[in-house]
């Protein structure tokens, strides 16, 4: 036998038995694992034996008790099913409870409650309702539970007299409760609504309420996972052209100058008439201060008389007498 041979033998040998050592070595550790885990204290938490959605009532056949560490007890949860159905009155889910997802008590309301928005409400929290259509309310795909940030739309008149729109971001990140009248965050198809309930401190519902009367609100939706406000600032009409604030300023000179030759053409005009006005008046009093002629006596006009005098009526008149077919007329006086 060579010595080569020999030698990858006794190698493979040495790599066996390493393997062996090290292969019990960690199956005692996992069994030591087990031991200290099987040694753990362990609790009872009650979770949702089925899916729950919004407004759902709370009943023994809908929840389960599992075994939960001890140490790990979420906070707001029960212990047993007798505790999260105690008290007069049934429970109801506040929001979409999953199969085998703990019962809390921030998910359903007290003993009796309805499940209403004031329900869902955190402490100093108000509900404040948007109207929107279905573009200014994200083409209905807004449910409720998303985070959205609220925009304002409107038209002011600046210095030069001319209108000026532009957009803030009036609020961000707010929590929407309820579209329309439906609060189910289980909801999932996108439907066209003519309101939005959103969360809201008693400043920002401030806020929302004055944005209503002063322009025109719409929503942006916000990504799930966004939770942090981002630096914003106004857009105007000269930020959907790509003018900068050179091109802007020399715009804006351009119409102070037209304005400027314009209210001189008025001035002029006005001016004009003014002294027209004053020219007419002083002709007036000149025509005013010039005395009347003395009138004088004309000679009577002589008018020619033309008298109709009656003609003298004849003498003699004629007769006709017939006799037969024959006509005979004679000359006889007039008699007077």
């Amino acid at each position: 036998m060579r010595a080569n041979t020999l030698i990858m033998i006794v190698l493979a040998s040495i790599f066996g038995v390493l393997a062996v050592v090290l292969v019990n070595i960690w199956l005692a550790g996992q069994r030591s694992a087990m031991a200290q885990s099987n040694g753990t204290q362990r609790d009872t938490v009650v979770v949702a034996a089925m899916p729950l959605k919004f407004g759902d009532a709370l009943s023994a056949d809908k929840l389960r008790e599992i075994p939960w560490p001890a140490g790990a007890i979420p906070a707001g949860a029960f212990k047993t099913t007798k505790d999260a159905l105690a008290g007069e009155g049934t429970r109801q889910a506040l929001q979409t409870i999953s199969v085998n997802e703990p019962i809390l008590a921030t998910k359903i309301t007290g003993p009796g409650q309805r499940a209403t928005l004031s329900a869902v409400l955190g402490d100093g929290m108000k509900a404040v309702s948007i109207r929107v259509n279905d573009v200014l309310g994200v083409a209905g795909f807004v449910f409720p539970g998303d985070r959205v940030d609220i925009l304002l739309t409107r038209t002011a008149r600046g210095e030069d007299g001319a209108d000026k729109s532009f957009v803030d971001v009036l609020l961000q990140g707010m929590k929407v409760l309820a579209i329309d009248q439906v609060a189910d965050v289980s909801k999932d198809s996108p439907t066209v609504v003519k309101s939005v309930t959103v969360e809201a401190s008693t400043k920002d519902a401030q806020k929302l309420t004055l944005a209503a009367g002063a322009g025109q609100l719409s929503l942006a939706l916000r990504q799930a996972a966004a939770s942090k406000g981002e630096t914003t600032e106004r857009v105007t009409l000269s930020d959907l052209t790509g003018d900068t604030p050179d091109d802007v300023a020399k715009r804006q000179a351009e119409l102070d100058k037209k304005a400027a030759a314009e209210r001189k053409s008025a001035e002029d005009k006005i001016a004009g008439l003014t002294q027209a006005v004053e020219r007419v008046g002083s002709r007036l009093d000149e025509l005013g201060k010039v005395k009347p002629a003395p009138a004088v006596a004309s000679a009577p006009e002589v008018r020619e008389v033309v008298k109709y005098v009656q003609p003298e009526p004849p003498k003699n008149v004629s007769v006709g007498v017939f006799r037969g077919v024959k006509l005979e007329t004679y000359d006889v006086p007039r008699q007077p």
